[in-house]
């Protein structure tokens, strides 16, 4: 996929930042950088976007030992891992360009190291590889780590992976799930263009930047960034998304999957510091999976760039 598609241009146009998105095009390649394959080497997860069966566009989590990532080439990567049955992408994962008819499946993919803040975002087409993934990459673009919080990561002691994983499914959030949401610094939001080629992102913010609106719609500010508008691209052409909200402490994942859009009216945008637009998120499915992964994290110390939240 080479260059900006009709609907990132479109935003690119309305922000007023054209200029700036042509430079920032020159960090969109197909081909993975030899820093990064070290990068990507060391890395113990790496989170995932994609469409579902029923057409739904979820984001989700893999994990594994550094060195699951790798790039055999530079424009292929392949994942030493796949989704329990719990997860909202699990079935189309395994059937992945498998069998009579089934085509690859088209992902976005964010590595992310929160311990150095480094990033970079891969999407491509997916195909079953034995116990795992074999991707062949369209689009490798390094991303900047502003709004990243600074974790480090540990495997869970015993006593702590003994929790059953269970997932619960609904069509809104409960107490406990707008609590969580409340807090969030993180989380990662999936699209794809009106193509289906996949994209995922990060978000993040100091705690409550993400706003419950109601137990079915969510708020958040949209900060200055590289100029490329890549998700917020997508929306303007496909308004299905996915979100997943890592559970850093115990290793739950709360993952949502709906609509969004972006929200240019500048008396909205005004009464949220750093905000240069905002995006608005209708749930239509919620699943949380307990003991999803098997990462535990640390407190964060939260990125110098995050702006003020709202109120």
């Amino acid at each position: 996929m080479g260059g900006y598609h009709h609907g990132e241009i479109a935003v690119q146009e309305r922000a007023g930042l054209a200029s700036e998105a042509g430079h920032s095009q020159g960090a969109i390649g197909s081909a993975v950088p030899e820093v990064a394959v070290a990068f990507l080497a060391e890395q113990p997860h790496v989170v995932l976007g994609g469409t579902d069966e029923r057409g739904r566009i979820w984001a989700t989590q893999l994990t594994g030992e550094p060195g699951f990532l790798a790039v055999p080439e530079p424009h292929t990567l392949t994942i030493g891992a796949l989704p329990p049955p719990e997860d909202p992408l699990a079935a189309v994962l395994a059937g992945a360009g498998t069998g009579p008819g089934r085509e690859p499946v088209r992902i976005g993919m964010i590595g992310i190291e929160p311990a150095t803040r480094r990033r970079m975002r891969m999407n491509g087409r997916a195909v079953r590889d034995g116990d795992g993934l074999r991707v062949r990459l369209d689009q490798v673009i390094a991303n900047c780590p502003k709004y990243i919080q600074k974790r480090d990561h540990r495997p869970a002691a015993d006593g702590e992976d003994r929790a059953t994983r269970r997932a619960v499914d609904g069509t809104e959030l409960s107490p406990e799930q707008q609590r969580t949401l409340r807090a969030a610094d993180t989380f990662f939001v999936a699209t794809a263009s009106d193509r289906g080629d996949a994209d995922a992102s990060h978000r993040g913010g100091n705690p409550g930047f993400v706003q419950v609106l109601s137990p079915r719609l969510l708020r958040w500010p949209d900060y200055v960034g590289n100029a490329m508008f890549l998700t917020l691209g997508n929306l303007e052409l496909n308004p299905a998304a996915g979100l997943f909200v890592p559970g850093w402490e115990a290793g739950a994942s709360l993952h949502l999957t709906g609509s969004a859009r972006t929200v240019w009216d500048e008396d909205e945008v005004a009464g949220h510091p750093g905000a240069q637009r905002l995006v608005e998120f209708e749930i239509a499915a919620v699943r949380e999976v307990t003991a999803a992964s098997p990462l535990r994290w640390s407190a964060p110390a939260y990125s110098r760039f995050n702006p003020p939240t709202a109120g």
